[in-house]
């Protein structure tokens, strides 16, 4: 079998692959073809995340580059005691928080997180019942704006993208106990806005 032939095999049993066992395929080789099926399975995750700190196309557009680039390079720093999704959701996450803080000038503008998929599973509604919901999700939305970053990011993480309480562990590095108080409070502050 030619060189070629066995790289286009291999290479169709990567893309079949975990993601940890594709993480583990790109650490050993340093294969950025292998790389390239992982970019593919998470650009536009990313992207979303990145859009969301930046509210901007082309800033959303450089750091998932970013991202990526700096993903590369730390790979092998990725252990294996949570699913590579979450591992990464985490990495992008602190990449985007660190990106905000250096551009102080800018700060409040990038923090805030997109909050547009609230409507989309509600097109199904009657005309009267669309109209009730769209003054709920504005207000949703106004309430959304009024408490922190970090609050606002953990109640999406949780109600919006459904990660699981193990799951926003790992991403903010807290116990349990931390992150149910943090829904907790932050449920709270957000109702409190709801209402004002």
């Amino acid at each position: 079998m030619s060189a070629l032939a066995t790289n286009l095999r291999l290479n169709l049993n990567v893309s079949d692959l975990s993601d940890e066992s594709l993480v583990e395929a790109i650490v050993s080789s340093d294969n950025t073809l292998h790389f390239e099926i992982l970019y593919n399975r998470y650009v536009k995750i990313v992207y979303n995340k990145c859009y969301g700190f930046s509210k901007c196309i082309d800033e959303a557009e450089d750091l998932t580059q970013d991202v990526f680039l700096k993903l590369f390079v730390k790979l092998g720093t990725f252990k294996g005691r949570s699913k590579f999704s979450t591992w990464l959701y985490a990495f992008t996450y602190n990449y985007c928080v660190n990106y905000v803080n250096r551009n102080n000038s800018k700060k409040i503008e990038k923090k805030s997180v997109a909050t547009t998929n609230i409507e989309d599973s509600y097109y199904d509604l009657d005309d009267d019942d669309c109209s009730i919901h769209r003054m709920k999700v504005v207000k949703l939305k106004e309430a959304l704006e009024k408490i922190s970053p970090e609050e606002k990011m953990i109640l999406l993480l949780k109600y919006q993208d459904f990660l699981t309480i193990k799951e926003l562990e790992v991403i903010f590095n807290i116990s349990e106990s931390a992150v149910k108080m943090r829904i907790k409070r932050a449920k709270a502050k957000l109702i409190m806005g709801y209402r004002d």
